[in-house]
C-alpha cells in the first residue's frame, strides 16, 4: 500500500503549490479570487467550479500569466520530465541514445539520466548527423530508444534494434507493453510500469480527481506553472495506490 509518509509529503508538496500559485501567480490569483478554492478554500465559503481546476488550453492561452511575479520562462517544456519516467519505461544505460521525435523548435531532454545522450529529430527528415550518430551507437552494441507516437516511431527508422517507446496521451491509454504517459503541455507525467499499470512520476506530479476529470499539477516547475490543470478531453479517471508498488497510478 502506498506509503503513509509519502503520502503525506505528496499532499503536503500539493497544498504549498496551490499557496504558492494563488500568491504569486498572475493567472491564478484572479482565477481563484473570483472563482473560489475548494482545497484548500482560499475564498471562505466558496467551493469554486469544478474545485478551482482549471482547463489547460484556458492556462497556455495566457502563457505568460502562468510566470510567477518574481520572473520566468513564457514556454512550455514538452520534454520535462523525460529522463525520469524512462525509468520506469525502458531504463537507457550508459552509452544510450535518446532520440526526441518532434517538430521544429523542440528542445532535446535535460534531465537524462548519467552517460545517456539525447537529441531531437523530424521523424518524416532527421537530419544526416541524427543518423550517423544513431549508427554510430548501434553499431558500438549500445541502445538507441525512439520516443515520440506511434507514426512518428514508424515513419523514424524500420531498424527493428532501434527501441520504440511510444507516447500515451491521458485520453487514449492502454496496454503497453510499454511506454510513457504525455501532454504536449505539461510534458511527461509518467510511464507504463512492468505491473501493467501508469505510475504516474510522483515526486514531481500531483493528480486529482474532479467533476470534469483529472486535474494535474507539476510541483517543481517553477516558470511557467500549471497547478490543478484540466488536460484536453476532460480525462475521467482516479489516482490510487499501486497494489504492487504502492505509489500512485492513473486508472480510467
Amino acid at each position: 500500500m502506498w506509503n503513509l509518509g509519502a503520502g503525506v509529503w505528496w499532499r503536503a508538496a500539493y497544498v504549498r503549490a496551490v499557496r504558492s500559485a494563488f500568491a504569486t501567480v498572475p493567472f491564478y490569483r484572479e482565477r481563484w479570487a473570483l472563482d473560489g478554492r475548494e482545497d484548500p478554500v482560499l475564498v471562505p465559503g466558496r467551493t469554486g467550479t469544478n474545485g478551482g481546476a482549471a482547463p489547460l488550453a484556458e492556462a497556455v492561452h495566457k502563457l505568460v500569466d502562468l510566470v510567477p511575479l518574481a520572473g520566468g520562462a513564457p514556454r512550455t517544456e514538452p520534454a520535462r520530465g523525460l529522463g525520469r519516467v524512462l525509468r520506469t519505461a525502458r531504463a537507457a544505460g550508459p552509452g544510450s541514445l535518446v532520440v526526441l521525435l518532434g517538430p521544429d523548435g523542440l528542445r532535446p531532454p535535460a534531465d537524462l539520466p548519467k552517460g545517456v545522450r539525447g537529441c531531437v529529430a523530424d521523424p518524416d527528415e532527421p537530419s544526416a548527423a541524427v543518423l550517423r550518430e544513431v549508427a554510430a551507437v548501434l553499431g558500438r552494441g549500445d541502445r538507441v530508444l525512439a520516443v515520440g507516437d506511434d507514426k512518428a516511431i514508424t515513419a523514424f527508422t524500420e531498424d527493428q534494434r532501434v527501441e520504440a517507446v511510444p507516447h500515451h496521451e491521458l485520453d487514449s491509454l492502454d496496454a503497453g507493453p510499454y511506454g510513457v504517459l504525455h501532454d504536449p503541455a505539461l510534458g511527461y507525467l509518467g510511464a507504463l510500469g512492468g505491473c501493467g499499470r501508469w505510475h504516474l512520476d510522483w515526486p514531481h506530479v500531483y493528480a486529482r480527481p474532479t467533476a470534469a476529470g483529472l486535474a494535474f499539477t507539476l510541483l517543481r516547475q517553477d516558470s511557467p506553472r500549471f497547478v490543478d490543470v484540466l488536460p484536453a478531453g476532460g480525462v475521467r479517471g482516479e489516482i490510487a495506490p499501486c497494489p504492487r508498488h504502492g505509489t500512485p497510478v492513473v486508472l480510467t
